[in-house]
């Protein structure tokens, strides 16, 4: 089993996550913390948490492998979910099936605070192989060799 970069542990008993601990990322303009990785619940679920200011967006994309929730603590966002753009503001909750296009973009006048819960856990080590990519504009054609591995595709 590998060793979680959170605690230092191997563990996937029960575990405690203060406020301020967590893998801090910054995945191409997406400022996220890992909560909880697969480590950490043996391989079922990831927990992120995202604090992010108007405009951060993701495009168009479909996971092969894991859905998706987001709850939405802070802010306002808008999810386009084949075809329909709905938008979603604090407390609200968005389930993400794998194999449907979606997309997400931060909007209003505030970041945006939301936890996404990841089933089942693995996409977070793509996060961490995108995070390492160098300073400045990214390559594109690295980011989708990285992506695609982990089974997103973007339309």
């Amino acid at each position: 089993m590998k060793k979680d970069r959170i605690s230092g542990t191997t563990s996937s008993a029960s575990k405690i996550i203060k406020a301020t601990e967590g893998i801090n990322q910054n995945i191409l303009g997406d400022i996220q913390t890992v909560k909880l990785s697969g480590i950490h619940t043996g391989g079922r679920i990831t927990i992120v948490e995202n604090n992010n200011p108007p405009g951060v967006s993701i495009p168009l994309h479909v996971h092969a492998n894991e859905d998706e929730i987001f709850r939405i603590l802070e802010g306002e966002m808008e999810f386009t979910v084949e075809g329909i753009t709905s938008k979603l503001k604090t407390g609200d909750t968005i389930f993400l099936p794998r194999q449907i296009p979606h997309s997400f973009k931060v909007t209003g006048k505030k970041n945006t605070k939301a936890i996404i819960t990841i089933v089942p856990s693995g996409i977070e080590e793509m996060f961490v192989q995108l995070s390492q990519l160098p300073a400045g504009p990214p390559d594109m054609e690295k980011v989708l060799e990285i992506c695609s591995s982990f089974g997103i595709t973007f339309l």
